[in-house]
């Protein structure tokens, strides 16, 4: 069994409905369980500022599917709620992003691991945070020490 940590994001339509319904789709995923879910938290959109804010959230998923298979089933949730990649960092009805995989760094053309991004995000950060405060990331330290790098960053429990 493996320990993976998933993003979630949403802004148009419901997106706090969406979340909460995408968490109820990876507690239904095969061969994982759904270990932990964190509150949702409001953020302003990054890169294309003229768009709704974002509902985000994380989870954590002990499964035994491997990280592109997790990543596929991912992808095929993201399409079941209505997703299109129109524009990168674009709005979306659902965003689910895998950012840890146990501690395997992994670089393909379909998935890097951890999620390169995910230190520099409030919206990623603290979320984990809630779920995993000592949680370390592979060749990048502590989720704790990234924590005030992304401290000015808008970022609201709901």
């Amino acid at each position: 069994m493996s320990l993976a940590y998933v993003a979630l994001g949403a802004n148009l339509g419901d997106p706090v409905a969406t979340v909460e319904a995408a968490f109820a789709a990876l507690a239904g995923l095969p061969q994982s369980t759904l270990r932990g879910r964190s509150a949702l938290y409001r953020t302003a959109p990054v890169g294309i500022e003229t768009q709704p804010e974002f509902v985000n959230a994380a989870a954590c998923l002990d499964t035994t599917l491997a990280p592109e298979a997790l990543l596929d089933a991912l992808l095929a949730i993201e399409q079941d709620f209505g997703r299109v990649r129109a524009e990168r960092n674009g709005p979306r009805t659902l965003d689910l992003d895998v950012l840890l995989y146990d501690e395997q760094v992994l670089d393909t053309p379909r998935l890097t691991l951890p999620h390169p991004r995910l230190h520099l995000r409030a919206f990623v950060l603290q979320p984990l945070a809630e779920l995993a405060p000592a949680l370390r990331i592979p060749g990048r330290g502590t989720l704790a020490a990234w924590l005030p790098a992304v401290a000015n960053q808008g970022i609201r429990r709901l």
